[in-house]
């Protein structure tokens, strides 16, 4: 009997980007910008399921907000920084 993906503890690239619904493109960005538990084997990159399914549980969208002031919570703002804003250094007069 063997495992099938769904059922595997330790999961390649492509099964762990499924199992998080992702592509496997955008799951690569996550891997290099974020604290992805993961390790890497030779070339290929191996991913515990149980941990995967940790690091999302422990996640809070508020990490991915920042506010105008400390105590202002009802205005979040996302966080780009790497990408500027098409209209900075535009001088426009209203």
């Amino acid at each position: 009997m063997s495992d099938t993906p769904a059922q595997r503890d330790i999961l390649t690239i492509e099964e762990a980007a499924e199992l998080l619904g992702v592509s496997v493109k955008t799951f690569n960005k996550v891997l290099h910008s974020q604290n992805l538990p993961a390790r890497k084997i030779g070339r290929e990159w191996k991913f515990s399921r149980a941990a995967l399914i940790q690091w999302v549980g422990a996640g809070r969208s508020r990490d991915f907000y920042n506010h105008q002031s400390e105590g202002d919570d009802e205005s979040p703002r996302p966080v780009r920084p790497e990408r500027a804003r098409r209209t900075a250094g535009w001088n426009i007069e209203y």
